[in-house]
């Protein structure tokens, strides 16, 4: 099976196939906003998929899901990758980037970034959400 070489949130990613990948703001692990619930406008995730010269060729699904410190899903997509190449004896690194628009937090905790990686949970990302205080200016987000 398919492994995670590396995940994270960043404000914005770009990823052009086969090449590298650019990053703004990576890194994310918390967010906060004067009021709960606030919106946040946009997150990158960031993921590197490492495959085997087997699973190359293949067809994997991949299942993203924010989840609210209840587990309820406030967020989530789906989608399927092939990483095509030939044969090599080394191992190959798919680079994904998916956008998350408009992301509610209706209540401060700890939320989870789940990834699955043909139906098994292969990664979660913590992210702490809270309430900044009154007299402390907005911050969006900590690294």
């Amino acid at each position: 099976m398919p492994e995670i070489e590396y995940a994270f949130l960043a404000d914005a990613a770009e990823v052009q196939p086969g090449q590298k990948f650019h990053v703004l703001g990576g890194g994310i692990t918390r967010l906060s906003g004067p009021t709960l619930p606030f919106q946040h406008p946009h997150l990158s995730l960031l993921v590197g998929l490492r495959l085997t010269t087997p699973e190359r060729n293949r067809e994997h699904e991949l299942v993203f899901s924010v989840t609210a410190p209840d587990g309820t899903q406030i967020a989530g997509s789906t989608g399927r990758v092939i990483a095509h190449g030939p044969p090599d004896p080394g191992d190959v690194v798919l680079t994904i980037s998916v956008d998350l628009w408009s992301l509610t937090f209706n209540v401060a905790g700890l939320y989870a970034v789940r990834i699955m990686v043909d139906g098994s949970e292969r990664k979660r990302l913590p992210l702490v959400v809270a309430q900044s205080h009154e007299n402390v200016p907005e911050q969006r987000y900590l690294a």
